[in-house]
């Protein structure tokens, strides 16, 4: 092992508290880690003590919004700390028995990113321009205060290792107190950056007095906020109308004067969320360099956060002296065993995050289900009391028909559970449909990922049966008794439109890195559609997009952090769009498009015609299988088009429930 990494396995201290490593698990809020009293369920706990047996050296908890008083946003256990108590009691033993420090991160509110909750001073609603946030009184302010400090003393008694107040970041209630964008106040929360950080210090000093200045008290800091207005992103970060570098260095002098004992530092909000949860596209580390200016200016740790998921990355950053120790959120997630993979040295076993924020905050935030947050990548984040490795009573001899991602999966978990399985692949590599979604030079993560499920694989001894079709026949062998079809998906191509064949597919285009020309019309403005529109314009060609329906990305669900980027990225790259046009016609001059409401037809010249209008099950086996004593399952898209999450939980499902 190289020595930069083994230093991240080095202790080092938040106040009076020793973390064992440089491995912290960023605070993620999940309403599935508490029950109705705001009490932490068995689900969470065993949530949390899976990634303590992982070998993190702190865990903080998501947010906990104590505020009872003024707004409350679903359960706080201040209402009910006889219940609370105890159960947070039991879990700070049962991670302090792997060595694992626990803080709790306690939360004033929303503010201005939610629609009817208060905001320091009268603000554009985030994603609803239209609406305008109410103003706290000072009353009010004093209340959430008190909730704060009230909540602190509770975290004490429990068995906390520090409070974690929330936050400085992502354009939260108390982020909004201190950016001038947010905070018009003319009392003595408003004005000045004293009195706009005037609130922090009241907490603080109120937790050091009932709690003693040796309770360790973190923040989190948005060093930069990515944002030209509100409701408006900045790409590049050069129209900044939110925090600048220079002001976060100040507030961090501030919160080290004040008592703070680490800082957590990231980037963006809600405004340009993909600062804030960065998506595949964001390049890993991006805020480092951010991020070494704060730490140049304390004396107090920086934790660094925001898609730190790269080992080696972070080993330069600590031997650099740009942070101290690195928060892996979605990565905790996808693998809540970095630290000890790494500490035996088998990196290539660490399970990759994608970015594809699909089972995790795009559930949580995007479609209301935080109850049923997870992880595209580990169907057991979240739910890892009711997924316990386990080995099935009646093993199985499985033959599994397909080498893509629902292939591995299910192939992978059969080992697991100790089933005896092959794989069929008709073509000539694994990974399916991984290999082209993951052929843009900024989603290397998904070729990491189907790299991972081959090494997995391998070291399983899977035996694998490349280049070879399977057949009913092969079911008559008597050799399977289960055949999984995981048969995949191919791209629609509709006859309908005349000269198709002069066409390409997005998927064979990013298979096969094959030749466009110089000037390129993309059909589709789903999410590949754009991507590929996007890709294309950065290695220089003129590319047009064009989409039936009124907008581009509206076709299928997209988190706010993948569609906000991508519409930033095809602005700044000048790509045409042409919305409310359909495809008629492929030429050798190029597309003949219509707009979908009638009008006249024209012709937009390209050299070549990239259809991406979504994929098709490929034909099933299903019904020849029948009769010929299998059980047969159909999973990913051989069942219905879909994505990773669908893929791999279809897999992973279906195999952990065999008995």
């Amino acid at each position: 092992m190289d020595n930069k990494i083994k230093q991240l396995f080095t202790p080092f201290q938040i106040g009076k508290e020793t973390i064992k490593n440089r491995f912290v698990v960023a605070p993620m809020g999940v309403p599935a880690y508490v029950d109705g009293n705001g009490a932490f369920t068995e689900r969470g706990m065993q949530y949390f003590v899976e990634r303590a047996k992982g070998g993190f050296g702190l865990i903080f908890t998501g947010v906990m919004l104590v505020d009872n008083q003024v707004e409350p946003m679903g359960p706080s256990f201040l209402d009910h700390p006889e219940i609370f108590y105890p159960a947070a009691t039991r879990l700070n033993e049962r991670l302090n028995t792997y060595g694992t420090k626990m803080i709790c991160e306690v939360g004033l509110g929303v503010g201005r990113n939610y629609p009817t909750f208060k905001s320091p001073s009268p603000a554009e609603v985030y994603g609803y321009p239209e609406l305008t946030s109410e103003a706290l009184s000072v009353d009010e302010i004093h209340k959430k205060r008190d909730c704060i400090i009230n909540a602190a003393a509770l975290a004490k008694q429990s068995g906390f290792a520090g409070v974690d107040i929330h936050t400085l970041h992502w354009g939260y209630l108390l982020d909004q107190f201190v950016m001038s964008i947010t905070n018009k106040r003319e009392d003595e929360y408003g004005g000045t950056l004293e009195n706009q950080m005037r609130l922090v210090k009241e907490m603080i000093d109120g937790i050091q007095a009932v709690c003693g200045k040796d309770f360790p008290v973190t923040m989190g800091l948005g060093v930069k906020s990515y944002i030209k207005a509100l409701n408006k992103a900045s790409l590049h970060g050069d129209e900044e109308a939110g925090r600048t570098v220079e002001q976060a260095i100040q507030i961090a002098k501030m919160l080290e004067d004040y008592g703070f004992a680490a800082i957590m530092t990231d980037t963006g909000t809600y405004d340009s969320f993909y600062y804030a949860c960065p998506p595949c596209y964001m390049e890993k580390g991006h805020g480092i360099n951010l991020y070494e200016q704060i730490k140049k200016n304390v004396n107090i740790p920086i934790i660094a956060r925001s898609k730190m998921n790269d080992i080696e990355l972070c080993a330069d950053a600590l031997d650099k002296g740009q942070a101290d120790a690195f928060m892996f959120g979605r990565p905790s997630l996808a693998d809540p065993y970095i630290p000890r993979k790494l500490e035996a040295d088998k990196p290539e076993k660490i399970r990759p995050c994608i970015g594809c924020n699909m089972g995790c905050i795009g559930r949580h935030l995007d479609l209301g289900l935080g109850e049923y947050t997870t992880c595209a990548v580990n169907p057991r984040a979240f739910n890892e009391i009711n997924t316990l490795p386990k080995k099935a009573v009646h093993p199985r001899r499985i033959a599994v028909v397909g080498g893509g991602a629902a292939g591995m999966e299910a192939a992978r978990e059969a080992v697991e559970c100790g089933h005896t399985v092959e794989i069929f692949e008709k073509s000539k590599v694994l990974g399916g449909e991984l290999n082209a979604a993951g052929a843009h030079a900024f989603k290397e993560e998904i070729h990491q990922l189907r790299d991972w499920y081959i090494a997995e694989l391998k070291e399983k001894n899977v035996p694998i049966h490349m280049e070879t079709e399977f057949t009913p026949d092969m079911a008559d062998s008597g050799k399977y008794d289960t055949v999984i079809l995981a048969v995949g998906a191919t791209p629609i191509m509709p006859a309908s439109i005349e000269g198709v064949e002069k066409a390409i597919s997005a998927v064979e285009l990013l298979e096969n890195h094959s030749d466009v020309g110089e000037t390129v019309v993309v059909v589709g403005g789903g999410m590949v559609g754009c991507e590929t529109a996007v890709d294309l314009s950065k290695a220089g060609k003129k590319v047009t997009l064009v989409e039936a329906l009124p907008a581009v990305l509206s076709s299928e669900y997209v988190t706010t952090a993948h569609k906000m980027m991508l519409q930033d990225m095809m602005e700044d790259q000048k790509i045409e769009i042409m919305a409310a046009h359909k495809i008629v016609a492929v030429t050798d001059e190029g597309a003949v498009v219509e707009p979908t409401d009638g009008g006249e037809r024209m012709t937009i010249p390209a050299d070549k015609v990239v259809l991406s209008i979504g994929l098709k099950p490929n034909p099933s086996m299903a019904l020849d299988l029948v009769g010929r004593g299998v059980e047969i399952y159909e999973i990913g898209s051989a069942r219905r088009a879909g994505n990773v999450i669908t893929a791999i939980h279809d897999a992973f499902n279906v195999v952990y429930n065999f008995e």
